[in-house]
């Protein structure tokens, strides 16, 4: 097993009659990005705030870096939660070396870093404005330099593309992407997939207080296969290979668009053959399930 940066051990939590997390083990590996998901309810805020140390589990274990997780490791984590929580009436420059003082950088430090970050995302002109002036995008951007700026071994980031537009999505994912490369461990709990295909090393999969899965991404797909292939070729009407289900064939530019369902992945040679003596393959390739789909799945079943 790889090196965990969090690793919990049969943790519960309980509030009131609600059963928030109930025996949930898991490990969040080292230097990866872990896509925390489930549905709305299912117990990610519940795990988080505990990692953070906001409440405390009421029984079961959490490890960091291999230790019992201690209030002196809040210093080396970074925590971006999904409700916002900037003062509204501060000045951008002032709120942003409050909070890196915060975490425990000296005024000299904060101010080198501070600079460098708002000069990275071009905020130089708003040091002054108080954060109440600010578009939803520019305070996501404020409270993004906020969550980094002590150089953080954990990043927990909780929806955090929520108020982008594609461009600045793309800007903060580059900086998520560049602190993975330095080194920084991130859980990214969100519910929009799409990030989670292009980001995420390792998956971890709630619902209704449980741990259902937990696997790197790859494994994950490979999980939920369902062994259907899309050929596209040239020629007549495709024949029905043996032991093959056509889904689909339809034409699309001048060429055969074609879905095959076959039973066993070890028998995708095999049909690719029977195939090619039929007709002109143009491209063959296995339709591998998109974690929408397998976020449904997984939802409906439990």
């Amino acid at each position: 097993m790889q090196t965990s940066i969090i690793e919990t051990q049969k943790v519960s939590k309980q509030y009131a009659a609600h059963l928030a997390l109930d025996e949930v083990s898991l490990h969040m590996p080292k230097g990866q990005i872990t896509g925390l998901l489930g549905p709305n309810g299912a117990g990610k805020t519940s795990l988080i705030r505990i990692i953070t140390q906001i409440t405390r589990a009421d029984s079961g274990v959490v490890l960091f870096e291999g230790q019992p997780l201690k209030p002196k490791n809040i210093e080396g984590i970074g925590y971006l939660p999904e409700e916002r929580g900037l003062y509204k009436k501060m000045e951008v420059g002032e709120q942003l070396l409050y909070l890196a003082q915060l975490k425990g950088l000296s005024r000299a430090d904060a101010i080198t870093r501070c600079k460098a970050w708002v000069e990275k995302f071009d905020i130089g002109s708003w040091w002054k404005k108080k954060v109440e002036e600010l578009s939803k995008g520019m305070q996501q951007k404020v409270q993004f330099i906020s969550t980094v700026i002590h150089e953080p071994t954990l990043i927990i980031l909780d929806e955090p593309f929520t108020g982008f537009d594609p461009n600045n999505a793309k800007l903060i994912k580059d900086e998520i992407l560049a602190l993975k490369a330095k080194g920084a461990s991130i859980i990214f709990s969100t519910h929009r997939m799409e990030s989670v295909e292009e980001m995420c090393d390792y998956i971890i999969f709630i619902n209704k207080s449980k741990k259902i899965l937990e696997a790197e991404l790859q494994e994950v797909k490979n999980q939920f296969r369902t062994h259907t292939y899309e050929l596209v070729y040239n020629g007549e009407n495709l024949q029905t290979p043996q032991n093959t289900e056509i889904l689909d064939d339809r034409i699309e530019n001048g060429s055969h668009i074609c879905i095959l369902k076959h039973p066993s992945p070890m028998g995708r040679n095999e049909l690719l053959k029977q195939v090619m003596q039929q007709v002109e393959v143009v491209s063959f390739s296995e339709k591998m399930p998109a974690m929408s789909d397998i976020f449904i799945k997984l939802t409906s079943e439990n």
